[in-house]
C-alpha cells in the first residue's frame, strides 16, 4: 500500500483504509476523468436501463482507472487492455490493492493486435483517450467493434480537431467527391517515452463529424455524441473532445 501511495498517477485511485493516490499535477486534471465517468454513465443508463451487463473490454486501458469505473457501474467482469509494461503493472497493482482482481483481469497486448478469437465478444466496449494518439485510428475503430457483441455499445473517447468541408476533384475535374471528414496530423515524435503519449510518434486526429461517419460505416447505428454534463471538463464543453456512442449491427 505504501508503495501505491509514493508514486504519482494518472488517477486518484481510493484504496483500503481511505487513502487516495496523488494524481498528476495536485488534482488539476481529475476533471477529464470524472466528466467521461459522467458521460460513460449517461450512455450506459440510456443503453442498457438497469440490465445487467455481463462483460466489458476497456482499450489502452492505462492504469486501469475506467475499467475500475465500470465495475461500480454493474459491469461483471472486465478485460483491460494496455500495450505499455508500466502501465499493465501499474494496474494489476492497484486492482488487486483494492480487491478487485476476480472482476478485472488486465491482457498485455496493442489494439492492433486484438481478435475476438483471443478477447472474446462483449456488449460493451471502451476506447477512451486513444485513437488521437494512433497513426490508424481506423483500425483501433474496426478492431474496438469486431469486440463489440452484435447489439452491443460501444464507446469512443476522443480529442478532435477542426473539420473541413467541401468538394474535391478525384482524379478529373468531372469526378468530384464531397469531403466526408478529415484528420489532423499531430508530432509525438520526441514524446514515445512519455507514459501518456504515442508509441509511435505519429498521430491522426479525427474531426467530430468525421469520427461519426467512420463509425457508421465500419458496422456501427444509433451513432451519436453523448453530451457533457453541464459543470464537465472545458474541453468537452466546447467540443474539442468529445465521447461518441455506436451500436454494433
Amino acid at each position: 500500500m505504501k508503495d501505491l501511495l509514493a508514486k504519482t498517477w494518472f488517477y486518484r485511485f481510493p484504496l483500503p483504509g481511505g487513502a487516495v493516490t496523488p494524481s498528476y499535477h495536485d488534482g488539476a486534471l481529475d476533471a477529464v476523468h470524472t466528466t467521461r465517468v459522467d458521460m460513460m454513465g449517461r450512455a450506459l443508463r440510456e443503453h442498457f436501463g438497469n440490465a445487467p451487463i455481463a462483460s466489458a473490454v476497456d482499450l489502452a486501458c492505462h492504469q486501469g482507472w475506467f475499467s475500475w469505473q465500470l465495475t461500480e457501474h454493474g459491469v461483471d467482469r472486465v478485460t483491460g487492455i494496455e500495450p505499455r509494461d508500466e502501465h499493465v503493472a501499474d494496474a494489476r497493482a492497484v486492482i488487486a490493492a483494492m480487491g478487485l482482481s476476480e472482476r478485472i483481469k488486465i491482457k498485455q497486448c496493442d489494439v492492433h493486435d486484438t481478435t475476438p478469437e483471443r478477447f472474446g465478444v462483449h456488449p460493451l466496449v471502451l476506447c477512451f483517450g486513444l485513437i488521437y494518439h494512433l497513426e490508424n485510428p481506423i483500425g483501433a475503430l474496426r478492431r474496438a467493434r469486431a469486440l463489440t457483441a452484435k447489439g452491443g455499445l460501444c464507446l469512443v473517447e476522443t480529442q478532435v480537431v477542426p473539420g473541413m468541408r467541401g468538394f474535391v476533384d478525384w482524379g478529373n475535374y468531372r469526378f468530384v467527391r464531397p469531403l466526408k471528414g478529415s484528420f489532423g496530423i499531430i508530432d509525438e515524435m520526441e514524446e514515445t517515452h512519455a507514459a501518456e503519449a504515442s508509441t509511435t510518434g505519429i498521430c491522426l486526429a479525427p474531426d467530430t463529424e468525421g469520427l461519426m461517419w467512420i463509425m457508421r460505416q465500419i458496422g456501427f447505428t444509433d451513432v451519436a455524441l453523448v453530451p457533457p454534463p453541464a459543470d464537465g471538463y472545458e474541453q468537452h464543453l466546447y467540443g474539442k473532445r468529445v465521447m461518441v456512442r455506436g451500436v454494433a449491427v
